[in-house]
């Protein structure tokens, strides 16, 4: 459905747009895997359900298989913070640009080092006006949450060897003490769950097809 795009400098993106070619605008943020199809996909299914889907390539063009663990652990932890931060915000300003993408703020969706990347273009950019991040979040510098405008929904897992349960209770926590509107639900599952390629082998698909359905009318009530 969508097509790789340039962003500007050396930052491109996977951008879906619906068949009705207007919505709200949406950040879609990649696994540790990089941007690969099943995250292609991901964008496209939000199109499919309305919504203009920005992925932005984060690794530009670097890409690790399900059998390269090492690999997808080795982009992660050398992708540059500045790097990744600054092609997140020109993907924030390419949508809200965007005559297709209606709204004067968009939305963002991540997994696993995406949902980590979620909160953080979050916080640093406030037009992203609703985010839902899946099993990922800072576990080491955090960013200045203050500025962060987001209504939060999380999705995250109970038994997460990446990403402890107790840690994301007290983010959570911390930020709605801070006044912040952040709800995570945490189910009782393992990292991925929601990936339907199911590398670890957990993918839940009833679980999955629950939750979608949650997530799109999420971000049309907060975006529309």
């Amino acid at each position: 459905m969508g097509d790789m795009i340039e962003l500007g400098g050396d930052a491109r993106g996977y951008l879906a747009v619906p068949d009705t070619g207007a919505g709200p605008g949406v950040l879609v943020l990649q696994e540790w895997w990089g941007l690969n199809p099943q995250m292609k996909g991901t964008a496209d299914h939000l199109a499919d359900n309305g919504f203009v889907a920005l992925a932005p390539d984060l690794y530009r063009g670097e890409l690790a298989g399900h059998d390269e663990m090492d690999k997808a652990g080795q982009l992660m932890t050398t992708l540059p913070s500045d790097r990744a931060a600054a092609d997140m915000s020109v993907a924030v300003d390419h949508l809200l640009d965007l005559d297709a993408a209606a709204g004067s703020s968009i939305g963002a969706l991540g997994f696993c080092m995406g949902g980590l990347m979620t909160l953080l273009i979050a916080a640093l950019r406030p037009e992203v006006g609703a985010a839902v991040p899946f099993y990922g979040f800072p576990t080491g510098d955090e960013p200045d949450w203050t500025t962060m405008q987001a209504v939060v929904r999380g999705h995250f897992c109970e038994n997460d060897d990446f990403f402890p349960s107790s840690a994301a209770r007290d983010l959570e926590r911390r930020l709605q003490t801070m006044g912040k509107d952040v709800q995570i639900t945490f189910h009782n599952e393992g990292h991925a769950f929601m990936n339907e390629t199911d590398p670890f082998g957990i993918y839940n698909a009833e679980l999955a097809a629950e939750l979608w359905p949650q997530v799109f009318a999420f971000l049309h009530e907060q975006l529309s």
